[in-house]
């Protein structure tokens, strides 16, 4: 029990007590990565988990980069994973704010799966020069994996450099799907040497599939343009667009074509253009064969010249139409008669819309008729939409069926031609036999209601009532003159318990048009607010704009 023997003994415990300590944080750890390791997330094969990744961060067909950083960050299985993945690091964008060590680092990365380029040199306001030697590096640095691009958009500010970085892209591409270039400052007078045919890709793209070009003279090189589902034509002035023949070769060539756009061009010279009386002016062509597209469901025309429209929609067949834009073309009456034309085979068109031009009313509402699938109508800042429109619309003549039955959107935005009472009108006669009911009530039960219609009729005014309520008549719109009150006091639209039509064969053998969804009443001024309160009680979806006073006050809401 001396002094160095207690110091001794006090020492050997203290080490113990440390060992034991460091046993004990040892153990602790293996607990943790034991119990982590029972988590469904870390049992996941690499591969799954790979493929939630890919899900994760290329949710909208767009690459979060933040999201990727993050994966990396959890821990050390999760970086490599992602590492070793290479679809995570396909997505390669590159401009005057990417830097192009992470350029070269996803082109590591990504190993041979198919990238997806993004070439962003657009002109923002604080980059008013973007330099031409910056984009070629970014060209250099993307030509040795041309064979594995599937998609790749160049945006730059002027012409000559789109030239000079596509200059670069002269070997094949075998899986190229998706080719897109955008010239901001389109607007050019066009320069010789720039107009000389580009060989992009060697004329070899066997999978592309969708082009969109905005003031970019490719030289309409029909092997580039072969085979395509998808047709993008922008921006093409002071005579850079192309040429009426060359564009309906380029059409021939793909008669898979699902999407055509022509959008800000030029019309063609009227030395090109022929009269006729009926027709109007038309361009003429070397080749007046009718181009057959089975597959085009989609076709827009924004200020694309009326000769250069009507010219082609005259040569095109398209039997499968669903949606057709028209804007911005003076007068579309010829287009409206083409229309018209394709429709009297089969023309499945669902939606039709007009912005800022001029028609004859009464063949767009006989164009209308052809229509029983539309869906969706939409006459934007056009003057000639008047009352004439919307009551054709609604209730039609004894004998004659509904004219768009399956219409459950309009847009009248702009538009101030049109009477309230013929909106309303409209409206009113689409209701379904119960205005509450939100979905469209059936009609096939309609023996309670005439069962009630006779139990109840014991007076001649009660069944002078029934008799009236029976014609069809009173399930359709009233006259112009009498007040929504009115007609809803008799078609029984306030009523608590639903309301279900007679079984009249005339009637019924018209079928019945769909309730109206959506209606956009965007500046209109002659629609007051009442207006708008009365349209919302029986219309799912009313936009309207609020309009300004003199003073800021609130007129419409």
């Amino acid at each position: 029990m001396t002094i160095p023997h207690l110091r001794e003994a006090l020492n050997s415990l203290e080490t113990r007590m440390a060992t034991l300590l460091h046993e004990r944080e040892r153990l602790e750890t293996r607990l943790e990565h034991a119990v982590r390791m029972q988590s469904p997330v870390q049992r996941l094969p690499s591969e799954l988990l790979a493929s939630i990744f890919v899900s994760g961060i290329f949710d909208r067909d767009e690459e979060d980069a933040v999201l990727l950083s993050n994966i990396m960050l959890v821990c050390r299985y999760w970086r490599e994973v992602a590492v070793c993945t290479p679809a995570l690091w396909s997505c390669i964008m590159m401009g005057p704010r990417r830097s192009l060590d992470r350029a070269r680092l996803k082109l590591e990365r990504s190993k041979s799966f198919p990238l997806h380029i993004c070439v962003d040199f657009s002109p923002q306001r604080e980059h008013r020069t973007v330099a031409t030697e910056t984009l070629m590096h970014a060209m250099d640095l993307l030509r040795p994996a041309i064979w594995r691009w599937r998609s790749f958009q160049l945006s730059v500010p002027e012409r000559p450099q789109a030239h000079a970085a596509l200059s670069r892209c002269k070997e094949e591409a075998p899986l190229l799907e998706v080719f897109s270039v955008r010239i901001a400052h389109s607007i050019q007078n066009e320069d010789h040497h720039l107009s000389q045919p580009l060989s992009l890709f060697a004329g070899r793209t066997p999978r592309l599939q969708s082009c969109a070009f905005n003031s970019f003279n490719f030289g309409w090189d029909p092997r580039l343009a072969c085979g395509l589902r998808v047709l993008k034509l922008s921006g093409y002035w002071n005579g850079v667009a192309p040429s009426m023949d060359a564009l309906l070769a380029i059409l021939r060539g793909c008669p898979q074509l699902e999407e055509l756009a022509l959008r800000n061009m030029s019309d063609v010279d009227h030395d090109a253009c022929s009269a006729d009386a009926e027709q109007g002016s038309l361009v003429r062509v070397a080749d007046a064969r009718i181009v057959r597209l089975p597959r085009l469901t989609k076709a827009s025309f924004y200020y694309a010249g009326p000769v250069r429209v009507r010219t082609l929609i005259r040569l095109l067949s398209f039997p499968a139409l669903e949606r057709i834009e028209l804007g911005y073309m003076e007068d579309v009456s010829v287009i409206v008669e083409y229309l018209r034309r394709q429709s009297l085979t089969s023309l499945p068109l669902r939606h039709l819309k007009i912005e800022s031009c001029f028609f004859n009313e009464i063949k767009l509402v006989t164009l209308l008729m052809r229509f029983p699938s539309l869906a969706t109508l939409e006459l934007i800042d056009v003057e000639d939409a008047s009352t004439c429109i919307l009551r054709s619309l609604a209730t039609p003549p004894p004998g004659q069926p509904w004219l768009c039955p399956k219409l459950i959107s309009v847009n009248l935005e702009g538009c101030t031609g049109f009477e309230w009472e013929a909106l309303r009108s409209f409206v009113e006669s689409r209701l379904p036999a119960h205005s509450r009911a939100f979905p469209q009530q059936s009609r096939s039960s309609t023996t309670t209601f005439s069962q009630q219609i006779r139990t109840s009729s014991s007076t001649s005014s009660a069944s002078a009532s029934t008799s009236a309520l029976m014609r069809p008549q009173a399930l359709v719109v009233p006259s112009s003159t009498s007040s929504a009150s009115a007609f809803a006091s008799q078609a029984h639209i306030l009523a608590r318990t639903p309301v279900t039509p007679v079984a009249d064969p005339a009637l019924m053998s018209r079928g019945w048009p769909q309730r109206v969804h959506s209606i956009n009443l965007t500046r209109c001024s002659q629609i007051s607010r009442e207006m708008v309160q009365w349209l919302r009680m029986y219309v799912e979806n009313v936009r309207c704009e609020t309009a300004k006073g003199v003073w800021g006050e609130t007129v419409l809401a």
